[in-house]
This record gives C-alpha cells, sequence and structure tokens, in this order.
C-alpha cells in the first residue's frame, strides 16, 4: 500500500501522455534545457580546450608581460628558482617586397625570438606554401624571416625571395603553420612574421615612443614556478614608487590573454544571456500549462477521494508523474542541446581553430537539474493542489476549485530557480540584470496591458459598434487577468526578437554609418620628428589634401593630486587596464575640429594644463581642477584638468585621451608623429603597361621605419567576427523565439474550456459559426496588436539606451518599428489560436455542454 502512488502516477503519466495534457509542459522543459545547456556545452568544451592547452598557448608556465624590456629583477628571480626562460617582443610594422619584385607593402605583426624558444609546445612550419607543416625546436637563422602564407600571398612573394622591413632585408625561408604562443589559436589580425633576436636592433624598427610587447616566459618545476609566479604578483602589487616597476603584469589565459578571447567571453556572455531569456519564458509556460493541468483534473481527483484515496497517496502519486515527466522532458532537452552545440562550433569555427576536447559530465547534471527544477518550482505548486479536492465535488462542481498558489512556497520555487539562472550566467551582473529585467518588464507589460484593455472597455459603444467587435470586446473584459497574461507573454517574446533585430540591423547600420564616408583609412605611426616635413610633403605629392597631424607621446599615469595611484586603487576593470599601461599623450595650440569642449575651458598656449576626455575623466573619477602627474620616459610632468572634452571615436580620426593645449613640449620629450588620411585610390593599368605602384608602397620605401595602419581590411576583419558571433546568438534565438510561441499558446488554450463553455452557449442560443470564429479572431489579433506595440516601444527605448551608452553614437528608432511590430504581434497570436483553439467550434454543443456542467 505504501507504494500504491507509483503505480498510480505511472498509469496517470501515460493516460496524461496518450492525451495530450503534458505535450506543452514537456516542450517548455525541453526548450530551456537545449538552450542552456546548448551553451554550457560549448563553454565547456572551449574551457576544457583552454586548460589543456595553456602550457603551449601562453608559450611557458608563466609569462611575465611588459611595455618594456623586462625588469632585471625577474629575469634574476628565475634563475635563481632554476627555471628556463625565454624573452621575445612583437610590435607591428610594415613588410614589403622589393620593387623588382612588385613593392606590395602590408601591416605585419613583427616577432623576435632567441634559441630555446619556445618553451612549451613547438613551431609547425610548413617549406611550402600549401604544406601539412612539422613540428620544429629550430627558430629563424640570422638574416632569414618565416611567415604567414597569407603574408606571401598578400606581397605576391615566394619562399626564397625577400622580404623588407625597416632597415634590413630578410630571406623567406619557411611558412608558419601554427605558432604556440599566438593567443589559444586565435586568429590575427595581422600576419605574423618570425626573425632571429640577433637581427632586431639591425632594423631600426624599435623607436623610443614605439608600442613594442614584451613577454618573458619561464618554465620548470612545477614548485618553483609556483613560487616564481606568487612572488611575481607581490613585486607587481607594490606601488611603483617602492618597486620602480610599471607597465608589467602576469600573463594567464584569464588576464592576459589576447583580444579575441575577450570576444569570446562576450560572446559566451550573448548567448547566455538569449539562453537565460528562453528558460525564464519557459518558466512562464511551464506556469500556464501546470495551472490548466491542475484545473482538467479537479474531477477525476474527487473520484478518487470517494473511493478512498488519501491526500497524501494523491500528492504523492502526481508529484511522481511530474518527476518522471521532467526527467524525459530534461533528457531530451541534453540530448538537443549537446546536438546544437555543435552549430556554436560551426558557427564559431573562425575563431577557434584547435579541435576541442570532449565535454564533461557537467552540462548534463545541470541541464537534468535545471529542467527538474524548473518543473518543480512552477509546475508543482497547483497540482498539489489536487490532492485537497474534497470528495463533494462529484455532485457539486462548484467546491473544491483551485486557489492562488500559496506565496511562500511559489516565492520559495521562483527563488530557487532564479539563483540558478544566476549561477548559470557565469556573471553576476549579466545574471541580475537578466532575470530583474525580465520580472521588470512582464510587471510593465502587466500594468500597461491591463490599463489598455479597460480602456477598450469604456471606448467601445456597444450601441454602434458591429456585433463581433462588441463580443470580442466582452470577451477580454469578461477574463481581464488572462488577458494581461496572454498580451504580456507574447510582448516579452516579442521583445527579444526586436532586439534583436534591431541590434543586428538597425543598430550595427548605424554604427557602420556613423563612419562617415570620406574618413581616414590609413593611420601612420612611429612618423620621427625629422622626417615630419618630408612625410607631410610626401602625402601632398601623393594627392592627399587633407590629413591629421599630430605629435605622440607616451605617458604613464603615476599621481593624481599628488598621490601616486596604482590599478589597485580602482575596482571598475577599464579603469585598472588605463592606469596599468601607458597612454597616448599629444599637444595642440587649438582644440581638434573633431572634438567638443563639455567643460573648462581651452586656451591656447596655457602652460601645466591639459585637456581629458570625458569619457577616461568618468571611468577614473576625475574633474577639472585635479592636478595629473605623467611619467614620460622617466621624467615627471604635472599639470591641471582645464578642460574636459567629449570625443567622436567613431570618426576614425586622431583623437587622444589626454592632450596639452600648447604649440611645443620641450625638446628632450620623446615624442614622434601619427597622422591619419584617406589614401588615393590605386591607380589602374593603361594600355597594358604595368600597374603603378601603389601610394602606401611608395609611401612605406621612402620611409621604411613607419607602420602604415590599414583601417579598412581591420575594421572589415572585425566585423566578420562581429558577424560570426551574431549568427551564433541568432542559432540561438530561435529557442527563445520557440519559448515565447510556447508561452502564448499556453496562455491563449489556458482558457480553452471557457471559450469552449461561452460558445456553447451562444450557439445554443442561436449565434452563426462565422460570427464566433470572427469574435475570436478578434480577441486575438487585439492581443496580438496589443503585445506588439508594447514590445515595440520598448524595444525602441532599450535600442536607443544601447546606442547611446554602450556604442555610444547616436540613433533614432524608425517608426515603421511599431507597425511592423504590431502587426508581428497579430500574426503570431492569429496562428497560436488557430493551432489551439481549432477544435472550440467544431466540437458539438450538446458534447461541450455535458463535459462543462
Amino acid at each position: 500500500m505504501h507504494f500504491l502512488f507509483l503505480k498510480l502516477g505511472w498509469r496517470s503519466l501515460l493516460r496524461d501522455l496518450r492525451a495530450g495534457e503534458l505535450r506543452l509542459l514537456i516542450v517548455a522543459v525541453t526548450l530551456a534545457v537545449a538552450a542552456l545547456t546548448a551553451v554550457g556545452f560549448f563553454a565547456d568544451r572551449l574551457k576544457g580546450g583552454l586548460q589543456r592547452d595553456a602550457g603551449r598557448l601562453l608559450g611557458g608556465d608563466a609569462v611575465v608581460r611588459s611595455d618594456g624590456v623586462t625588469p632585471a629583477a625577474f629575469i634574476a628571480k628565475a634563475r635563481a628558482l632554476g627555471l628556463q626562460s625565454v624573452s621575445t617582443v612583437t610590435f607591428p610594422t610594415m613588410g614589403r617586397a622589393r620593387d623588382e619584385e612588385g613593392g606590395q607593402a602590408k601591416l605585419v605583426a613583427f616577432k623576435g625570438v632567441p634559441e630555446g624558444y619556445p618553451l612549451r609546445g613547438a613551431m609547425k612550419v610548413s617549406d611550402s606554401l600549401d604544406g601539412a607543416g612539422q613540428d620544429t625546436r629550430d627558430i629563424p637563422a640570422p638574416g632569414t624571416a618565416w611567415a604567414d602564407a597569407s603574408l606571401l600571398d598578400a606581397l605576391g612573394l615566394q619562399l626564397g625571395q625577400t622580404l623588407l622591413m625597416g632597415e634590413s632585408s630578410f630571406k623567406l625561408t619557411r611558412i608558419i603553420v601554427q605558432e604556440p604562443d599566438r593567443g589559444a589559436g586565435f586568429i590575427s589580425f595581422s600576419p605574423r612574421v618570425m626573425v632571429n633576436q640577433a637581427d632586431v636592433a639591425a632594423t631600426g624598427l624599435i623607436q623610443p615612443a614605439s608600442r613594442t610587447n614584451y613577454r618573458f616566459a619561464v618554465a620548470g618545476d612545477d614548485k618553483a614556478v609556483k613560487a616564481y609566479v606568487k612572488w611575481a604578483s607581490d613585486e607587481i602589487k607594490k606601488p611603483a614608487e617602492q618597486s620602480g616597476i610599471r607597465g608589467v603584469r602576469l600573463e594567464s589565459l584569464e588576464s592576459g590573454s589576447p583580444e579575441m578571447r575577450q570576444t569570446l567571453d562576450r560572446a559566451e556572455k550573448f548567448l547566455n544571456l538569449v539562453a537565460l531569456l528562453a528558460a525564464l519564458l519557459s518558466a512562464v509556460a511551464v506556469a500556464i500549462v501546470a495551472r490548466g493541468f491542475a484545473a482538467k483534473h479537479l474531477d477525476d481527483c474527487a473520484m478518487l477521494r470517494v473511493l478512498g484515496q488519501s491526500q497524501r497517496t494523491i500528492a504523492l502519486a502526481y508529484g511522481f508523474e511530474f518527476a518522471l515527466a521532467g526527467l524525459g522532458a530534461s533528457a531530451l532537452g541534453v540530448l538537443v542541446g549537446f546536438a546544437v552545440h555543435y552549430g556554436f562550433v560551426v558557427l564559431l569555427a573562425g575563431l577557434v581553430e584547435t579541435a576541442l576536447p570532449a565535454a564533461t559530465f557537467w552540462p548534463v547534471a545541470f541541464g537534468m537539474g535545471m529542467g527538474l527544477t524548473l518543473l518543480l518550482a512552477f509546475g508543482l505548486p497547483p497540482v498539489l493542489q489536487l490532492a485537497q479536492v474534497p470528495p463533494l465535488r462529484v455532485i457539486r462542481r462548484d467546491v473544491g476549485n483551485l486557489k492562488p498558489a500559496s506565496m511562500a512556497v511559489l516565492g520559495l520555487g521562483v527563488a530557487g530557480f532564479a539563483a540558478l539562472l544566476v549561477a548559470a550566467s557565469s556573471d553576476l551582473k549579466l545574471g541580475l540584470i537578466a532575470v530583474g529585467g525580465f520580472l521588470g518588464a512582464v510587471l510593465v507589460f502587466a500594468l500597461a496591458s491591463y490599463a489598455a484593455i479597460k480602456l477598450l472597455r469604456v471606448s467601445v459603444n456597444e450601441a454602434t459598434a458591429p456585433r463581433w467587435l462588441m463580443l470580442a470586446t466582452r470577451q477580454l473584459s469578461a477574463r481581464p487577468v488572462y488577458a494581461v497574461v496572454q498580451t504580456s507573454a507574447l510582448a516579452v517574446g516579442l521583445l527579444a526578437l526586436m532586439l534583436l533585430v534591431l541590434l543586428r540591423t538597425d543598430l550595427i547600420s548605424s554604427w557602420r554609418k556613423a563612419t562617415p564616408p570620406d574618413a581616414p583609412n590609413r593611420f601612420v605611426i612611429n612618423v620621427q620628428p625629422e622626417q615630419g616635413d618630408a612625410f607631410q610633403q610626401a602625402l601632398r605629392d601623393g594627392g592627399v589634401k587633407k590629413f591629421d597631424w599630430y605629435p605622440m607621446i607616451r605617458g604613464r599615469l603615476v599621481a593624481v593630486n599628488g598621490k601616486a595611484v596604482t590599478p589597485d586603487d580602482f575596482e571598475d576593470d577599464r579603469a585598472r587596464r588605463l592606469v596599468d599601461r601607458e597612454f597616448n599623450l599629444s599637444n595642440s595650440a587649438a582644440m581638434p575640429t573633431h572634438n567638443q569642449l563639455t567643460g573648462g575651458r581651452w586656451t591656447a598656449g596655457e602652460k601645466d594644463a591639459i585637456s581629458v576626455e570625458e569619457g577616461l575623466a568618468k571611468t577614473l573619477g576625475l574633474k577639472l581642477g585635479d592636478a595629473l602627474r605623467f611619467d614620460i620616459g622617466g621624467q615627471l610632468s604635472e599639470a591641471k584638468i582645464t578642460s574636459l572634452r567629449e570625443v567622436d571615436w567613431s570618426s576614425m580620426r586622431v583623437n587622444f585621451f589626454v592632450m596639452y593645449p600648447v604649440a611645443q613640449l620641450p625638446a628632450d620629450v620623446p615624442v614622434s608623429f601619427i597622422s591619419a588620411f584617406r589614401a588615393p585610390e590605386p591607380a589602374l593599368a593603361v594600355n597594358g603597361q604595368a600597374r603603378p605602384q601603389s601610394f602606401d608602397n611608395t609611401l612605406v620605401k621612402a620611409f621604411p621605419n613607419i607602420t602604415n595602419v590599414d583601417m579598412s581590411s581591420t575594421l572589415a576583419q572585425v566585423q566578420r567576427v562581429l558577424d560570426q558571433v551574431i549568427r551564433a546568438v541568432e542559432f540561438l534565438f530561435g529557442f527563445t523565439l520557440a519559448a515565447g510561441v510556447v508561452v502564448l499558446f499556453a496562455a491563449i488554450t489556458a482558457t480553452r474550456e471557457e471559450r469552449a463553455r461561452e460558445f456553447a452557449i451562444m450557439r445554443a442560443v442561436g449565434a452563426r459559426a462565422s460570427l464566433l470564429r470572427q469574435v475570436q479572431r478578434a480577441e486575438l489579433a487585439g492581443v496580438g496588436l496589443l503585445a506588439g506595440f508594447l514590445a515595440s516601444l520598448v524595444a525602441l527605448a532599450v535600442g536607443w539606451g544601447l546606442a547611446r551608452f554602450v556604442f555610444d553614437f547616436s540613433w533614432t528608432g524608425s517608426w515603421t518599428v511599431p507597425v511592423l511590430g504590431s502587426l508581428a504581434g497579430a500574426a503570431l497570436a492569429l496562428a497560436a489560436g488557430w493551432w489551439g483553439l481549432r477544435s472550440v467550434l467544431n466540437t458539438p454543443v450538446v458534447e461541450t455542454l455535458r463535459k462543462t456542467t
């Protein structure tokens, strides 16, 4: 007898499955689990791959990264601990072919390596452009260079030919197939050129203001490596005045990995956000469907009570049934999520080149737990009320109806599910914003839809309005709670869809349009002072009529108002990064025309004064009158903030965080120059003659030490990466849309019994089926139009906020968004209503009334 509930629950499960009573419940749980586990499987495999290849990806067991030559103390400590070590230097520069071999030029990622490189992993090189490559422990011989195949293709070179960089020439001898420490296999915007470190000085490329990056890698016994990491961490945390160390940091996969790792992190957050929305929508669907399920089983439970079953047995039976349904739906969701995650692997294939390891069991356990929690938290409370149905309901159907769920039980379930979602987001802020924002949006939609329904009721004149409109208005007014639920559920789903569409089309399009068509597409840095006049003349001779020309000084912020500053003084990650690196400073008597003054006063020629970009001031907590001290090449320079500027970073013009409003700085300040311009279009060959040398190649040939950055190709590649991430988000968003449709379907069908009874009574007193179809369509279309309109307004507001405060450009949504959103809402509501309510008007009146009386 103690296990009677198992038999009863199993039979009830089979019966309800055959009758389709659990169909929507299973679909909702499956969608939520599939969305969450798809992201979970991908993130788990990605994390496993990075941990597996940690040493190889870093090129050592630990890496110290610095803007200048690695401090001697770090090298000495590694030797004292008996660790192996190598130091490499990287920086961007221009590589070009000789004139007789075409003279083409391209920005490259220069890298000088010593003997013993790499400490972990191995280089894979090939002796031909299309070779598969083989591992090697060698490095380029002096006077030779290894390069990516893409560079040879861009310059039209072959192995054995010469590559010019700076004041040196190198013979190309091998193709780089795989570089262990390039950055977790992520793509690079510039092709790699690797040379022997002994050849670096002769190139003349490293100048006082050059953007160099030194990496000091160590490897050895695990205990010694940990001791070195602890010592290095302590040294870096010491105040700069005490240690004399600036711009030094420990590199790891989490703290110092390349920008593309950050891109994947952002992609994972986007995917988590969409998955969370799918789970939240599914929770709404489960709650609606479970209440409808319980309402249909009231009579069955009353009969069981008459036949002698105890409340405990009935409660355990339904609990067992829901547990089995939850396990089945969760398992199905895990299988679907596992299949879907391969879509992410394919869509993000350009970002992750290494083969990912198999997933662990964690996503499976998480998915099963999330599915059961979703069902038990939102589905079980109304179902457990079935055990409290009195036997008297067999003869009096007006007793034993469902009551609102206990706030304590509902609150506990919602809190548990919300906690799991926050944990699943892998980011506290993201989880809180997603869950809190969802609840806020639902509240806004509920209040607005309730007010709209009340307004509709008083605005429709029943004496003059068509009969179908009058009856539809009465239908909505008679069930305001269900009407609010239906409208809010559809509005939330449409809001998510519209936000994605706006982000993918309007906002990205506006971002692209924010750059004017004649904006500079070349940035040239590392122009030396003695080359200034000749360089500017070369631009004019090449047909460049308008160009930016500014001095560029590298300086590190060391004190504010006389107090030393370190990254540890700030909690914001961006602020910590800014303080930990050197700034690009500049000077000009006149404020740049593409900047706007937002505070203070720019006074030309004012000494000991600086102008600060307002975003930087906000990030670092600076204000007018604050005194900033910079370390510029070992010289201290202190000045007060006299003005704040708004900088349009999308203008593609030369911009600076900090500027001195003077025409000339002291002569002993190390300075180089930066220029931005729009390169002339390449000339075409005429009458079969050879194509003239491009302007870029002519410029690099005349000034071999400069770095000419072609922003058009770089931005195009950045956009391709963004497009890949967007496609992955759109791919997962299908689950969110499906969950929204399930919510709508559940909300509409939740009133099917009431609709069937009301329509049956109307048909019994003479109403035609065609009139009732008009009433049904009008009601559904009204709910859809209202939901679409509300979702459109909120989507426009959120889109404006993203454009203004996240993407930092002005954007005004199109007036067509509310129109199209309203039409889309009406179409979805009509489609869901046709599918879920098509049997209401087809069932004979007698049969309907017999079931409901």
